[in-house]
């Protein structure tokens, strides 16, 4: 095989806001109760930022831990691809606030929109650039303040999500164009606009001018996700010519832990391999992989040479996956 450029993983952090909210609090708030939730679920609790907190805090405290893994400065990068449905302001792009904290005074920075899915997207996106000879040296983080969004009289979605960030730095290295090459192998994407009435954001600046509030048909999600991620897994995997007991850890998007099982069952995987911090992050949007993925880092579940599988669905419908070697 002729070499070939691969995007490795050379660094990885997560930020978690302070304030935890337990199901018994959100009970006190709406009708609902503990049980209701951990039934439907999985989650037990969910990390919501401070006033006057924004993704781009987040985003920062995240990308600052993930540099000092990889040993590098901020100006050692660049590009950086910042994942997130809430974004600090309609304009200027998230990640330009990011490039400013960080003192990245180089380089390009720019926001990808794919609500849940968007890390994935920005993976795909940071890895052609780097496929491209077009960067060396990208920061890729996703970063959510759900909270601001949420109908917070709506049970139904209210208890679902949390804030938090993570953040991945990925480096140009030299591979032999086979799986056993360290870093991205292998990345797919999808979306359907057919079903945005399933889940969106009754808002935006040029339909009604506000924010607005998160909307859901949780059936139908449920629904979709379980054969659309299962489908993005079966599509990385033959793809790349192995089977699901090739891979050491599926790294998933934290929505729902039924959402979890019903797809590790359907490909046959044990639910050991799977990742799940949903418990403790309820659904962080396009920041639940890169958290899953750093605590597994950081617990020594995840070693160097390891091969994974991150997927996930959200709004649009965007789904993807990403077929990496640690």
């Amino acid at each position: 095989m002729s070499p070939v450029r691969r995007s490795r993983f050379v660094g990885c952090g997560a930020y978690l806001p302070a304030r935890v909210v337990t199901n018994a609090e959100l009970a006190e708030r709406v009708d609902t109760s503990n049980e209701w939730i951990v039934e439907r679920t999985g989650i037990l609790e969910r990390h919501i930022a401070a006033d006057g907190e924004k993704t781009s805090d987040l985003a920062i405290a995240a990308a600052r831990p993930a540099l000092a893994a990889a040993g590098l400065g901020a100006n050692d990068l660049d590009l950086i691809i910042v994942a997130t449905a809430t974004p600090d302001e309609t304009f200027p792009a998230t990640a330009t606030v990011v490039q400013a904290g960080l003192g990245m005074t180089r380089g390009a920075a720019f926001d990808v929109q794919a609500v849940c899915s968007g890390f994935i997207y920005g993976l795909t996106v940071a890895d052609n650039f780097i496929r491209a000879g077009s960067a060396e040296t990208v920061l890729v983080i996703g970063a959510e303040t759900f909270s601001r969004i949420l109908d917070w009289q709506d049970r139904t979605t209210c208890v679902l999500f949390g804030d938090g960030a993570g953040a991945v730095v990925l480096k140009a290295s030299e591979g032999q164009g086979g799986l056993d090459d360290r870093g991205i192998l292998r990345t797919c994407l999808h979306s359907d606009g057919r079903q945005h009435d399933a889940l969106y954001v009754d808002g935006g600046p040029s339909s009604t001018q506000t924010t607005g509030h998160l909307r859901m048909n949780g059936r139908e999600v449920f629904r979709h996700a379980v054969v659309n991620l299962g489908d993005v897994i079966k599509e990385a995997l033959e793809g790349a010519g192995i089977t699901a007991a090739d891979v050491d850890w599926i790294v998933p998007h934290q929505a729902n832990q039924r959402i979890l099982e019903g797809t590790a069952r359907r490909l046959g995987i044990a639910p050991g391999k799977v990742i799940s911090t949903i418990a403790r992050h309820a659904n962080t949007s396009a920041a639940s992989v890169p958290l899953a993925l750093a605590e597994a880092v950081g617990d020594g579940r995840i070693k160097p040479g390891q091969l994974l599988l991150m997927e996930a669905m959200g709004g649009g419908f965007t789904w993807g996956s990403c077929l990496a070697r640690w």
